[in-house]
Formats: structure tokens, sequence, C-alpha cells
């Protein structure tokens, strides 16, 4: 189960209180006050981490906690500090107060940290009393609570390239024919149901060229209003770099190659976020059925855009699109 939003109640450690004692010691029948101090609450912490897939350490577990910090000891002991919460989420997760709604923040590359709550501060100890008016007092202070609070955690998927198309394009198969991802591929729509990355690796054998390829679910009409899962799906489109289209140019498809680009185009200008004018890159599947070389030469009159044929299925096309792929990413981080 792939787990993109959690909510969760979050509670800091309280501050431990101060300690009231006196000195105790052979021939000093009258020592002065030497209580120490509490230790302070432990803080609430998300952190980013490049190996933690989704949220769903979060799915039913929903109450996390820091350490309380430890009460003041005699002899001017300080109390052990709270054990601080780390939670650990995966880059590209934003964090909502979801009290108010606010945007606390967002988490973008691996070891990134936000403290989301703060510990409650330590008491003081009647060390901190004694005065020349009070030379044995007796009073001290106790530990503050920790922050608490409700936090809606949302994962937004970090690509280089999100593959969009309609459901049945063909865009799970051409991810696993490109990289070593494993995506459930199957003959009807909605196969895919969340995001998979997968690693495309540079042909060269002494280049190091990588770029993560994300399959974002197929998008359907009405995605943009969240008709299906539209919002679900979209939101992990915004952090993409650029965007492979895949068009489907076989003869079983519903509509031409360029009526689903169009209608794609519409789907990401409506949704806003500037996804329309994302960097694009057009590949059309299913090129080796019949028929399919001469939708793309019609889609390329009608559009004036040029699409790479290809066939996941039998991996015919995919050493261009691979040059292709990396030409592209090289260009569009060069500008």
């Amino acid at each position: 189960m792939f787990v993109d939003y959690a909510e969760v109640k979050l509670r800091a450690g309280e501050g431990g209180n101060g300690c009231a004692s006196f000195r105790r010691e052979k021939f000093v029948p009258k020592g002065g006050p030497d209580g120490g101090d509490g230790g302070d609450g432990g803080d609430v912490i998300a952190e980013a981490d490049e190996n933690v897939a989704d949220l769903r350490a979060y799915a039913y577990r929903k109450h996390f906690a820091a350490g309380n910090g430890q009460p003041g000891m005699g002899k001017g002991r300080t109390g052990r500090a709270g054990e601080a919460c780390i939670l650990k989420v995966p880059p590209g997760v934003v964090i909502t107060n979801a009290a108010n709604g606010e945007c606390v923040g967002e988490l973008l590359y691996h070891g990134e940290r936000m403290r989301l709550l703060r510990g409650g501060s330590g008491g003081w100890g009647n060390l901190h009393f004694k005065s020349s008016v009070n030379q044995r007092p007796r009073q001290f202070k106790e530990g503050t609570p920790g922050q608490r609070g409700l936090f809606r955690f949302v994962l937004k998927s970090i690509a280089d390239l999100g593959l969009v198309g309609y459901p049945n394009a063909g865009k799970s198969t051409l991810l696993g024919a490109l990289t070593s991802a494993e995506p459930r591929t199957a003959a009807y729509p909605f196969t895919t149901l969340h995001p998979v990355i997968g690693i495309l690796q540079s042909a060269d054998p002494a280049g190091s060229a990588r770029l993560q390829l994300a399959d974002i679910p197929g998008l359907i009409e009405g995605a943009h209003a969240g008709r299906g899962l539209g919002h679900a799906f979209l939101r992990h489109i915004e952090r993409c770099r650029a965007l492979l289209f895949v068009l489907d140019l076989g003869e079983a498809a519903e509509r031409a190659p360029e009526e689903d680009f169009e209608g794609l185009i519409a789907e990401l200008d409506q949704y806003g976020q500037g996804l329309a004018d994302r960097p694009r890159l057009l590949v059309g599947n299913k090129a080796d059925e019949k028929g399919a070389m001469a939708r793309a030469r019609q889609f390329r009159e009608v559009t004036g855009e040029t699409l790479i044929p290809v066939s996941a299925l039998l991996g015919s096309g995919l050493p261009a699109l691979r040059e292709a792929v990396f030409s592209f990413a090289n260009k569009k981080s060069a500008t």
C-alpha cells in the first residue's frame, strides 16, 4: 500500500521540575541549597530520508511524543533532557498545521530537518533562589509543558521527469523498459494507483548520469477538478522538473493521439501550478501496431509537435528515446 497523506497528533516533551534540596555532608550541618535544574523536554523533529518511500509509517499510528525531561537532583545536578522524537519522512513532503491550515514548510533533500514542536523548559532548582536574605530557599520552579499540535503530511513526488498520459497508454510498461523499476502492468486501465519511481541510467558505461522518472497514474477528463483521484495524482507532477507525455499510437486507442495531447494539456492548465508550461518531451507508444506511424505523422501535421515513436513492449525505439531524454534533460539544466 502506497500512502501519500497522513495526519498525526504530536506532543513535545515536558520540562522536568527543579529540585529543592540542601547540601548534606559530614561536619557541614547547615549546608546551603544545592537543588539542580530539571532537564528540557525533547523536541519533535521531521527529517527527510531518501530511504523512506512513503508515509505508511503514519497510516495507522497517529500519536507520537518526545521524551520528558528528568527532574533536577541534589548536588547541583541537572536532570537529563528528554529524547527528541524524530519523524522520518520521504523527501518531497509538505507539512501543514491541520488546526489552522498554515503551511509549516517542506522537506526536499535527504537529511533536511524541521522542528515542528519545541520541548518544555526545565524548571529551576532552589540553588537559583539563594540570596543574602534567603539563605535556605525552599522554592523551586516546575518544568513547562511541551508544545502539542495536529499536523498534516502530504507527499509530492520528486523526479526529473514525470510520465503523464491517459490510462492504458503504456506508461508503466515504458518505465519498466527504461529502468529497473517493476511497476504493475495489465491490459486494463488504472493498473497503476500510485506513483512509481525508476532510475534511468546513462547508456555510456563511463558515464554516471542518472535521472529519476516517475510513473504518474493515468489522468482522466476532469482530473483538475478532483474527478477520480485527480488531485491525488496531479500533485505528484508539481515537483517534476519536466514532463514526458506518453501518447497511445495503437489501433485500439479510443482517441487520436492529438486529442489525447490536447486533453492532457487542458487538464494540466486548469489544475494550475504552471504544469501546462512545464518543459515536455513527447513519446508515442505502441508504434509496432498497424497504422501507428501514420497516426504519428498526422499528429505532427495537426499539432506541429514532434513525438518519438517507441514500442515499450517490444523494446523498439528505446535507445533513441533514452538518448533523447538525456539530451533533453541536459539542455533544460543548462538553461
